[in-house]
């Protein structure tokens, strides 16, 4: 029995693909969707304290905001109900230690599909959730 899902969201259209499979196939779930706000690295790793803002945060919070309500919207479409959360981190990560420590029973992603050189630089968040979570992944293509 899935009881807890985590679904991350960037309004993508993969993220919502993932949402959607979520809300359509675990209805009755306590689904909770987080969007993680990028934590810049290299000169901004040096601040010490994590809380100080960097520049851009603000717009950054904002279409975070946006996104979640989109998610939300997406949800009432269906009937369902979600809850909603705003982190700030290495996206993988934040996702990573989500799943560790929320009692989720699942993880669902969407993945942009990149293959090859373009994964290569670009990273990839899913399958980085996908090799490092102690849940179930399922990821939506």
């Amino acid at each position: 029995m899935t009881d807890r899902i985590l679904v991350p969201y960037d309004a993508s259209e993969p993220a919502r693909d993932a949402l959607e499979y979520a809300i359509t196939e675990y209805p009755d779930a306590d689904t909770t969707v987080v969007h993680v706000l990028p934590a810049p690295g290299g000169y901004w790793d040096a601040w010490e304290d994590p809380d100080v803002a960097v520049p851009g945060e603000d717009r950054a919070t904002e279409r975070g905001e946006t996104y979640l309500a989109d998610a939300e919207e997406l949800a009432a479409d269906h009937d369902v109900e979600i809850d909603t959360e705003l982190e700030k981190g290495r996206p993988a990560r934040v996702l990573v230690d989500a799943a560790e420590e929320g009692d989720y029973d699942l993880v669902v992603v969407g993945s942009h599909g990149r293959e090859g050189v373009s994964r290569v630089l670009l990273g990839s968040v899913a399958e980085t959730v996908v090799r490092r979570s102690p849940t179930p992944v399922v990821v939506v293509r």
